[in-house]
């Protein structure tokens, strides 16, 4: 058995002990100053992903800086959307942080290699990405992001819509729709950073469902030797 190799993109979350029943209709309308701050945020991400391929392709580093500011965008993204549209499992508020919030229930890092491939900057966000953006289309509904954001249409949008209708009549978000979601935005993420030049590691076809990262799988112990065997 091929031990499962742990992914350099972490996205987890968890949800409120006690959420709102009804506070779901209006977090779109709450969260519309993170949506002015992330258009800027998003454009600066976009000029920075132009300079680190070029960085990338001739120095084979993604300076840290840069990184650090692209990984925060993403992050930032994450957290409104999962107070917002993608899970809606926290009434806490986003924070207006590039930074990571420890206390916060929505989490986004990418781990940052020391090298990247010079050749791969090349291929990778167009050509090697199309069957993984074929199916964050399907997840998110035509568009895709670093967590899936409603962009109408797709399955994310409607099971996050059926979550808070449950939770509307039980005042109980379901477990196992919630790990789902998380699973859908976890792939989600891990196209993304791919795609932005963030890591070589090529996503895997693998829905890892849950609100924590599954750690990496043990490759299976060796076999005791027998004494009957030595020599």
């Amino acid at each position: 058995m091929i031990p499962v190799a742990a992914s350099p993109v972490r996205l987890e979350a968890s949800v409120d002990s006690r959420l709102s029943r009804w506070m779901w209709l209006v977090k779109w309308l709450l969260a519309i100053p993170h949506y002015i701050v992330l258009v800027f945020l998003w454009i600066a991400f976009v000029v920075v992903t132009v300079i680190a391929f070029f960085a990338i392709l001739f120095t084979a580093r993604y300076p840290r800086p840069l990184f650090d500011f692209s990984v925060g965008v993403l992050r930032w993204n994450w957290r409104v959307s999962y107070y917002a549209h993608t899970a809606l499992g926290t009434d806490r508020y986003p924070p207006f942080t590039l930074a990571d919030v420890p206390d916060y229930p929505a989490h986004f890092d990418v781990a940052y290699p020391e090298r990247l491939s010079r050749g791969l900057v090349l291929v990778k966000w167009w050509l090697l990405a199309i069957p993984q953006y074929i199916v964050v289309a399907i997840f998110t509904g035509g568009g895709w992001g670093s967590d899936g954001d409603w962009r109408g249409g797709g399955l994310m949008p409607f099971l996050s819509f059926v979550a808070v209708v449950i939770l509307l009549f039980t005042a109980r978000y379901p477990r196992h729709l919630f790990d789902f979601l998380i699973g859908l935005a976890r792939w989600t993420a891990r196209v993304t950073a791919y795609a932005a030049l963030l890591t070589d590691q090529y996503p895997p076809f693998r829905l890892d469902m849950g609100g924590q990262e599954p750690p990496p799988a043990s490759p299976p112990a060796s076999p005791p030797v027998s004494p009957l065997t030595k020599t």
